[in-house]
């Protein structure tokens, strides 16, 4: 692969030469927790959601014949990933410098659900904004 810059073992891509690449049939693995994807998802064909949380359990689900690039919000939990999978004997992975961060920043094929948007000064603090968090304490309430 022509493409990318090495940074302390690790191949990073652009979002750009991501998306290019996925054209051309790599996979972009998805390492973002669900309730954070959910929101702003990147609109590719070759795309598999993989929470970073439950990566090490089921990562033998991935395609093997195929380069990986993973991605997170800005491209820190997908490089733990890369060399998670980089111990395990993989060469074909790489990862998306910057993340969804900067795909939407360069333009690049974005589905948005309002409905999955978050709020919240923190990490700690993140609640849904939209609907769905209404009808979930609506229904803990129901259940009482």
């Amino acid at each position: 692969m022509t493409k990318g810059f090495f940074a302390h073992g690790v191949l990073n891509l652009t979002p750009k030469e991501s998306y290019e690449l996925s054209l051309e049939g790599a996979v972009i693995i998805d390492v973002r927790e669900s309730y954070v994807s959910d929101f702003k998802m990147f609109n590719v064909e070759n795309l598999i959601y993989a929470p970073f949380s439950e990566l090490k359990n089921n990562f033998q689900n991935l395609p093997a014949d195929r380069t990986l690039i993973f991605a997170d919000a800005v491209g820190l939990k997908s490089r733990e990933a890369v060399l998670f999978l980089k111990e395990l004997g993989y060469d074909n992975v790489a990862n998306m410098a910057g993340g969804i961060v900067d795909w939407e920043r360069n333009g690049l094929p974005l589905t948005t659900d309002v409905n999955a948007r978050l709020s919240g000064s923190c990490m700690c603090q993140l609640k849904a904004r939209e609907g769905r968090a209404r009808e979930g304490v609506r229904g803990r309430q129901e259940k009482k």
